[in-house]
């Protein structure tokens, strides 16, 4: 029977071994919800300022970019043995119609959470029957 020597043991990169901290999560965390006049979108995005957020309509999408660039001032003395802040750029793209204008969203940052209320379409009226007259 062969045992782990300590400095093949690490709790921490055990833990961290765990699917659940595999990879980097570039996806911002949403939650949609819909009611009658419109849709809230709430989107985590821990850590950023609300100057590192971008939000912008292109074709009938609404696209949210957040990016955050390492601190090269940092004043402490030592190195890091591990690092899982996110650092880098992330974005989400939804489609929200023709018809909805910039003028149109209202958005807030508070507490890493942007809060964005966007206005449902009207749905287009579909106009009567109409026939045309057949001449002699």
């Amino acid at each position: 029977m062969m045992l782990p020597s300590f400095r093949d043991f690490d709790l921490f990169d055990d833990m961290f071994r765990d699917p659940f901290f595999k990879g980097e999560n570039k996806l911002m965390k949403t939650d949609i919800k819909e009611n009658d006049k419109d849709y809230n979108i709430d989107i985590d995005l821990p850590g950023f300022d609300k100057s590192d957020i971008k939000i912008d309509i292109d074709n009938g999408y609404l696209n949210v970019s957040a990016k955050k660039e390492s601190n090269n001032e940092e004043k402490e003395e030592g190195k890091y043995v591990r690092r899982e802040r996110y650092l880098g750029e992330c974005s989400r793209s939804f489609y929200i119609g023709d018809s909805v204008s910039e003028e149109d969203i209202k958005a807030s940052f508070k507490n890493g959470t942007l809060s964005l209320v966007i206005p449902k379409e009207e749905p287009k009226k579909l106009e009567d029957k109409k026939y045309i007259e057949i001449e002699d």
